[in-house]
């Protein structure tokens, strides 16, 4: 059996589903396309019940474009520390100072435009477009593929938008409400068209819906293998001068670059990890450092890898620090750290810091 969808048969009941289930988020009792943008952005890859705190701290320290631009690259990333993919704040932070030095201040209010910043695509530039100024252009992530694909039986992998879900959106979305139209894709994909385990009976749309009529949802989409995260074994050390503690910044171009960190990397095979950490001090720093004890050894899961860290205190023995394998780096006091960006994994290790160890 199948059905024929239409804009009689799921745009109208969807938006009237949106209407009555949408959630208060801070984001949406907002028309300035600043912060629409934000929000966006800080959704990309992250749980939505996450956001709210962090968008409502950022927005009371950065409330407008010229404030992003002007702020320094640190502040930024401190904001944003936590919330991972920390490249989507770097490039916020440098699209907000393109748009203050060539668009007078004023996010283009066109999609190609709009794409030129960076980290500004086809996604986050449909879904400001569409909410911010109602410009009828669909908002394709993997809610909207796996929505479309289920209620067209249309064979197509999870991660990827067809020419014909393209097709589909357009025909579907409201012309007078495209972001409500789009976030009520989101939504549903969301927290009723799920990937596993689909709430139909829940659907405001299902009567219309090919694969829920014809009992083959979970055909749709083309499922993806994730491929296997690879797992790194790491010394770290809080290295101690004169109840100071040595802090490095992570390289640009590196993973979580612009993050603070305390010294160490990877423990190279038959190394241990008290010899890694002398060796990483050396080869980063151009010092000489003693390992005084463990701390303890932490587990942590990013989003493309995971790693085991051994956790030291150490003492500085000689030298003078130089920036060879990291960007920068400062002597601080423990009562400063709170000043600087770091990573998940490092928070772990901030209890130590109040232990100065003893000679």
């Amino acid at each position: 059996m199948q059905t024929i969808a239409n804009k009689e048969s799921i745009t109208l009941p969807l938006l009237q589903w949106y209407y009555i289930q949408s959630k208060p988020y801070p984001w949406r009792a907002s028309t300035d396309p600043y912060k629409i943008w934000l929000s966006e952005v800080m959704l990309q890859q992250t749980r939505v019940q996450t956001i709210p705190t962090y968008y409502e701290k950022w927005i009371l320290s950065l409330p407008s474009i010229a404030s992003v631009a002007s702020a320094s690259l640190n502040d930024v990333l401190k904001l944003w520390e936590g919330l991972g993919y920390y490249n989507r704040a770097k490039n916020f932070y440098k699209s907000c100072q393109i748009i203050i030095n060539q668009y007078n201040g004023i996010i283009p209010i066109n999609s190609k435009e709009f794409q030129k910043l960076p980290g500004v695509g086809p996604y986050i530039a449909a879904a400001v477009m569409s909410i911010a100024f109602k410009i009828n252009i669909p908002a394709i992530d993997v809610n909207a593929i796996r929505v479309v694909s289920r209620l067209f039986m249309i064979k197509t992998k999870q991660n990827v938008s067809s020419s014909k879900i393209k097709e589909i959106l357009y025909n579907l979305i409201d012309k007078n409400n495209p972001g409500d139209f789009n976030q009520a894709i989101m939504d549903l994909g969301r927290e009723v068209c799920t990937a596993l385990a689909p709430k139909c009976p829940a659907c405001p749309i299902s009567r219309a819906c090919l694969s829920h009529v014809n009992s083959c949802v979970d055909k749709y989409p083309i499922k993806v293998k994730k491929s296997i995260q690879p797992k790194y074994r790491v010394a770290v050390g809080l290295i101690w001068k004169d109840k100071k503690l040595l802090i490095a910044k992570r390289p640009s171009y590196k993973l979580l670059g612009d993050l603070w960190e305390f010294p160490g990397g990877k423990i190279k095979e038959k190394e241990s990890p008290e010899e890694c950490l002398v060796r990483e001090a050396n080869e980063e720093l151009d010092i000489i450092i003693k390992i005084d004890s463990f701390i303890k050894t932490i587990s942590h899961s990013y989003s493309h890898f995971s790693i085991i860290m051994d956790a030291f205190h150490c003492t500085f023995v000689s030298g003078v620090s130089k920036n060879i394998q990291c960007k920068d780096h400062k002597w601080i006091l423990p009562s400063e750290i709170k000043n600087f960006p770091f990573p998940s994994a490092s928070h772990k290790l901030f209890d130590a810091t109040n232990r100065y160890p003893k000679a």
